[in-house]
C-alpha cells in the first residue's frame, strides 16, 4: 500500500471531496459531482457547475478558507439529501398527500434549516458545552492561559468521544468506507495513475487534506486565539467564541491548504494528529464503493491537467 511518505511523486490536486449515503460527492476546480449505488446496483450521477464567484475569493487568503467553511456545509448537506433520495421506503414514496404551504416552504429552504441547525448542534456541543463544564472549575484556576488550555482539552475529548460513538453506527460504517474510497480515488488521480478500481484499491485511505484532519486544526487554532481573551462571564465568552468562529476557520483552511502541498517535516507534524483521526472516520472500502468513488471523481476532471493543480 502506498503512504504518504513512501514517495515523493505525489502532485496535489485542487480536488475535494465528501462521502454521502451509499455514495461520494467530489468537487473540482469547475464542478461538483455526487455519484450514488442506488439499491438495484444503478450507479446514477448528479452533475453541475461551481459558481464563478469561487475563482476570485479563491485568492484572497483568509477569505477564502471563511467562505469554503460555508460553502462546504451547504455542498454536504445537499449532496447528503440527494443521496438519502435513493434508500427512501418506496411506499412512502408512492404515497400521495398534498403539501401545506409549510410543508412546501420547509422543502424550499430545507438545505439552508439543515445547515443552521447543524451548526446549532456544533455550537452547542463543541462551544457551548465546554466551556459551560470549564466555568464550572473557574474558582479553582485562577490563571486565564490554564482554563483555556482545560477548555481546549476537554472540546477535543467531547469530539473523540462523538466520533467513537457514532462509528459503532451500522449506517456511519457504510458512509465511513465511501469516505476510505473517496481518499483512495484522490490519491491515485494525485499520483497520476489510471483511475480504476484495481489501481485505487492499493493506495492508502488517509489523507492529509481530509476534513477530518481540517477539524482536529480548528480545534488546536481555536485553543490558541482563543487563549488571547480574558475568561469574563460566559456569555460574553460565547458572544467571542461564536464571532470568532469564521476567523479560525480560515487560518485552518490555510493550514490545511499548505500541509496537504508541503512534504516538509512541520507539514507532516501538524497532518499526524489528522491522520490517526482517519483511522476512525474512514474504512476499507470494497471495489463497488470504489467504483462510485472514481465516477464521481471522473465527472469533475477538466480537460486541462493543469487546471487542477493547487
Amino acid at each position: 500500500m502506498i503512504t504518504r511518505t513512501s514517495e515523493n511523486r505525489i502532485k496535489p490536486k485542487a480536488v475535494g471531496g465528501q462521502a454521502v449515503i451509499e455514495g461520494v460527492m467530489m468537487k473540482g476546480v469547475e464542478d461538483v459531482a455526487i455519484a450514488v449505488r442506488k439499491p438495484d446496483g444503478e450507479i446514477v450521477v448528479s452533475r453541475e457547475k461551481l459558481k464563478g464567484k469561487r475563482k476570485v475569493i479563491s485568492k484572497i487568503p483568509i477569505l477564502r478558507g471563511m467562505y469554503a467553511f460555508v460553502d462546504s456545509m451547504v455542498l454536504g448537506v445537499r449532496a447528503l439529501m440527494y443521496s438519502a433520495e435513493f434508500i427512501e421506503d418506496e411506499e412512502e414514496k408512492e404515497k400521495e398527500k398534498k403539501p401545506s404551504k409549510f410543508d412546501e416552504l420547509v422543502e424550499k429552504n430545507i438545505v439552508w434549516i439543515s445547515v443552521v441547525i447543524s451548526v446549532l448542534f456544533s455550537v452547542g456541543l463543541f462551544i457551548l458545552l465546554p466551556t459551560v463544564i470549564v466555568g464550572a472549575f473557574r474558582n479553582f484556576i485562577s490563571s486565564n492561559l490554564m482554563l483555556n488550555g482545560v477548555e481546549g482539552i476537554v472540546r477535543i475529548m467531547i469530539f473523540l468521544g462523538y466520533l467513537l460513538a457514532i462509528s459503532n453506527m451500522k449506517d456511519i460504517k457504510r458512509v465511513f468506507e465511501y469516505h476510505g474510497a473517496e481518499h483512495k480515488a484522490i490519491f491515485c488521480y494525485e499520483y497520476g495513475e489510471e483511475l480504476t478500481a484495481e489501481n485505487v484499491r492499493k493506495h492508502g485511505r488517509l489523507h492529509p487534506r481530509c476534513g477530518t484532519s481540517f477539524l482536529f486544526i480548528v480545534m488546536i487554532v481555536s485553543i490558541l486565539l482563543f487563549s488571547l481573551f480574558t475568561w469574563s462571564n460566559i456569555f460574553i465568552r460565547l458572544v467571542i467564541r461564536i464571532l470568532l468562529i469564521p476567523v479560525v476557520a480560515g487560518i485552518s483552511y490555510e493550514i490545511i491548504k499548505w500541509a496537504g502541498k508541503s512534504r516538509s517535516k512541520l507539514s507532516c507534524i501538524i497532518s499526524t494528529p489528522g491522520m490517526w483521526l482517519q483511522k476512525i472516520t474512514t474504512r476499507e472500502p470494497d471495489d463497488k464503493q470504489i467504483e462510485v468513488a472514481v465516477e464521481a471523481l471522473k465527472n469533475v476532471l477538466t480537460a486541462d491537467p493543469e487546471a487542477d493543480n493547487w
